[in-house]
């Protein structure tokens, strides 16, 4: 582990994040205008999600600003806010989404049911089974990375109230351990047990191994679900924590709501985050009564072109580990789709 505080564009806190306007990026009109009129033309071609490509969804006016978009997730503060895009009807607004990601890097699959485009919202499963996942759920979230070098989330319907998102730059949490509870740091960079929450290939043990902290090549990398951390508790063969992993933690979560970004996302809102410096979470929710008005997001996970190199031994989670290579994402059975599809 280093023994010197992480430095650069990342390293920020939410106070100082609240104080800036840099991450916030308003679309132009034209912008709007093209990416509405591509998404359009993509549903009237008819071609499924799936099989178009970038060069089917033209965005000349809109890539320069998702090209700086991709260099300021890797390179700057880790967070980008694509802001105006009107509220108009949900499919072409998730073809939006897609064409946009397609731009970004290549969507890779999010579950165990192959979805390339998820959808985040109250199903009304329950937190803390071996298989849930906390997207289709209702409570609030707890701070956690998903397996993907970008997410992508557009906002559709907003909750009642609540669902608030937080976002805390995880070089800023490891610099504050540093300086409080070093030797906490130090178990932050040993392998930790997950649960792969019943979406490991045939084959695949139910659990793997992660370091949560790692910094390869000088890039700081962070993969942690506390959740996943503690369900891998129930396989006997997985040792039990430790008084002094709990604390540690314990340490992580409190800093993470210590350090936090506290924002709310608007129809139309595209929230982009690098999953390799940032930490998300949510706050609990008041849903409307009315199906038609309950919140809903579109997410993607995006493997990026641009994406840091990650440690060897990431790959029993990410798979490729070399900078830029295609990596990450959930495929649990054969035949279901793999990003590798994406890629041909």
């Amino acid at each position: 582990m280093p023994q010197t505080a992480l430095t650069g564009p990342s390293v920020w806190t939410g106070a100082e994040l609240a104080a800036r306007t840099d991450w916030v990026w308003p679309w132009a009109p034209e912008e709007v205008a093209e990416l509405l009129a591509a998404a359009q033309a993509a549903l009237d071609g008819g071609m499924r999600l799936e099989a178009l490509r970038a060069t089917d969804f033209p965005l000349p006016i809109t890539a320069p600003r998702l090209a700086a978009a991709a260099q300021s997730l890797e390179e700057g503060c880790g967070i980008v806010n694509l802001r105006g895009l009107p509220a108009v009807a949900p499919a072409l607004m998730r073809m939006v989404l897609w064409g946009i990601g397609l731009h970004l890097g290549i969507p890779v699959s999010q579950s165990r049911f192959g979805e390339l485009l998820g959808e985040v919202r109250d199903t009304g499963e329950a937190l803390g089974q071996p298989g849930s996942r906390g997207y289709r759920t209702g409570g609030p979230l707890r701070f956690h990375t998903d397996r993907s070098d970008v997410v992508a989330l557009l906002c559709v319907r907003q909750s009642q109230s609540g669902g608030d998102s937080m976002i805390v730059s995880t070089p800023a949490i490891h610099n504050a351990m540093l300086e409080r509870r070093p030797d906490l740091l130090a178990l932050l960079f040993q392998p930790w047990f997950h649960s792969r929450q019943q979406e490991q290939r045939p084959g695949e043990l139910p659990w793997y191994r992660n370091r949560i902290f790692a910094v390869h090549q000088g890039r700081f990398t962070s993969q942690y679900s506390r959740s996943y951390v503690e369900s891998a508790q129930r396989f006997p063969e997985v040792p039990r924590l430790t008084d002094a992993q709990n604390e540690a933690l314990d340490m992580l979560a409190a800093l993470a709501h210590e350090l936090a970004l506290h924002t709310r996302m608007e129809p139309g809102d595209i929230q982009l985050l690098n999953n390799h410096v940032t930490y998300h979470a949510r706050t609990a929710l008041v849903d409307w009564e009315d199906p038609a008005q309950k919140r809903l997001l579109y997410r993607l996970w995006l493997s990026m072109p641009n994406s840091r190199a990650l440690p060897d031994d990431f790959d029993e989670l990410w798979g490729a580990t070399a900078a830029g290579a295609l990596r990450g994402g959930v495929v649990a059975e054969a035949g279901y789709l793999s990003p590798l599809d994406l890629a041909s």
